[in-house]
C-alpha cells in the first residue's frame, strides 16, 4: 500500500492527505450528530440540518488545532482552517448526506441496528472516494495553501 501511495503524484498525494484529515473532522460531527439525533428520534431533515454543522464545527476544529500545535494563532488558524477545509467539507457533506437520504431506510435505522452503523461508514467512505479529486484540483490550483498544515 505504501509502494502505491509513493507512486501517486505530489498533489493527489496531498489531497488524499488533507482529505482524511477533513474526514476525521467530519465524521466526528457526522457520527456525533447523527446518533443524538436519532436517540431523540428526530425526522430526517432535522437529523441532516443538525448534523451537518457538527461535522463543520468539528473539521474547522479538529485542523485549526493542528496549525495552532504547529506555532500559529488562533485567529491565522482558524483563517486558514476556513481557507483550506471549506470546500472540502461541503463536497464531503453533499456527498455524505446525498447517499445517507439514497439507501432505504438507512435514515429510520436505530443505532443498535447494523445497517445504521454500516450506512454511516458507507457514506463517509463515499465522500472521501469523491473529496479527493475535488481536493487535488484545488491543491494543484494553489498547492502553498494547503500544504501550510498537512
Amino acid at each position: 500500500m505504501n509502494d502505491l501511495f509513493s507512486r501517486l503524484d505530489d498533489h493527489t498525494r496531498a489531497a488524499i492527505r488533507h482529505t482524511l484529515h477533513c474526514l476525521l473532522g467530519c465524521s466526528i460531527g457526522e457520527v456525533l450528530g447523527m446518533s443524538v439525533t436519532t436517540l431523540l428520534g428526530w425526522a430526517v431533515v432535522a437529523k441532516v440540518a443538525f448534523s451537518i454543522p457538527l461535522a463543520f464545527l468539528f473539521g474547522y476544529l479538529l485542523t485549526s488545532s493542528s496549525m495552532r500545535r504547529k506555532g500559529m494563532s488562533w485567529a491565522s488558524a482558524a483563517k486558514a482552517a476556513f481557507a483550506t477545509d471549506t470546500v472540502s467539507i461541503i463536497s464531503m457533506e453533499t456527498v455524505d448526506s446525498a447517499f445517507l437520504l439514497l439507501i432505504p431506510g438507512a435514515m429510520g435505522a436505530y443505532l443498535g441496528n447494523p445497517i445504521y452503523w454500516y450506512k454511516l461508514f458507507a457514506s463517509l467512505i463515499a465522500a472521501f472516494i469523491i473529496t479527493v479529486p475535488v481536493n487535488r484540483y484545488f491543491i494543484a490550483r494553489n498547492p502553498h495553501r494547503y500544504h501550510q498544515h498537512h
